[in-house]
């Protein structure tokens, strides 16, 4: 499908203000999708398979989930909506702007505390570990805790476990997951919440704890065809559910729906 002109620039400029994570090809595209940051990693994989098959290009956009949402509301056009969380997609679907009855929850991940790799391993997160010790003067790199859905989950398990009052004025927040990932894997922060996918594409940290499901809301990956969705962006989605694909992302540390 050949972009007019006009959405050709807007294409240009929501991209480049979305996110750093990816370098975003030229010219015109046949599906523009919007993706969580943590999906980078297994989306930068997948995408050249479905490419090859159907000669359609996918162009991603990442960044956190309430940003792109918010760029959608704007009139960004995006093809293909993949959300870190159920609200934001809720958002959209009651305001009209994404086809419900395309919506699939694609996948489920997990949450963990990482570190550098000489970090002491603790396992299991529990109430009675000294995080603010464990930071020793240090920040713990999360996403926004209040906007991007990975420091939602983050800020909901610290204070289920009684912890958040102990380590929130050491809490140093990044515009998305990824950034606190790196945060960590530069040394920059001793320790940050992210999620399991994430832990797992950066050899420059390791999972020093892993939080249990239920001290925060389930971590669900609704994705659906926008409303103005070319029909290419349909096929893409059938792609991501796919057996071959979904091999990737459990590959990658991603659970799978009902697993």
């Amino acid at each position: 499908m050949i972009l007019s002109v006009a959405r050709r620039l807007i294409i240009a400029a929501l991209v480049l203000s979305a996110s750093t994570l990816a370098p975003i090809r030229a010219g015109a595209e046949d599906i523009l999708v919007f993706a969580a940051a943590s999906l980078k990693t297994a989306l930068d994989e997948i995408a050249p398979v479905f490419e090859q098959q159907t000669g359609h290009e996918v162009t991603v956009s990442y960044a956190a989930s309430s940003v792109l949402a918010r760029q959608i509301q704007l009139g960004a056009p995006a093809d293909l909506f993949i959300s870190a969380n159920i609200d934001w997609m809720d958002v959209l679907q009651d305001q009209g702007l994404i086809d419900p009855a395309t919506r699939v929850d694609l996948l489920g991940n997990g949450l963990v505390l990482i570190g550098g790799v000489e970090q002491v391993e603790i396992g299991q997160m529990r109430a009675d570990v000294d995080l603010s010790a464990a930071l020793g003067g240090g920040h713990l790199a999360m996403a926004l805790v209040d906007a991007v859905p990975a420091g939602i989950y983050g800020k909901a398990a610290l204070q289920s476990l009684g912890l958040w009052e102990t380590v929130q004025g050491q809490i140093a927040q990044t515009d998305n997951v990824r950034a606190a990932l790196a945060l960590v894997a530069a040394g920059a922060a001793p320790l940050g919440i992210v999620y399991r996918s994430d832990a797992l594409a950066e050899n420059k940290v390791q999972v020093v704890a892993s939080f249990a499901p239920d001290l925060h809301p389930p971590i669900i990956y609704p994705a659906a065809v926008t409303v103005s969705g070319s029909p290419q962006a349909q096929a893409f989605l059938d792609h991501l559910q796919s057996g071959a694909a979904q091999s990737i992302f459990t590959e990658q540390g991603f659970a799978l729906p009902g697993r």
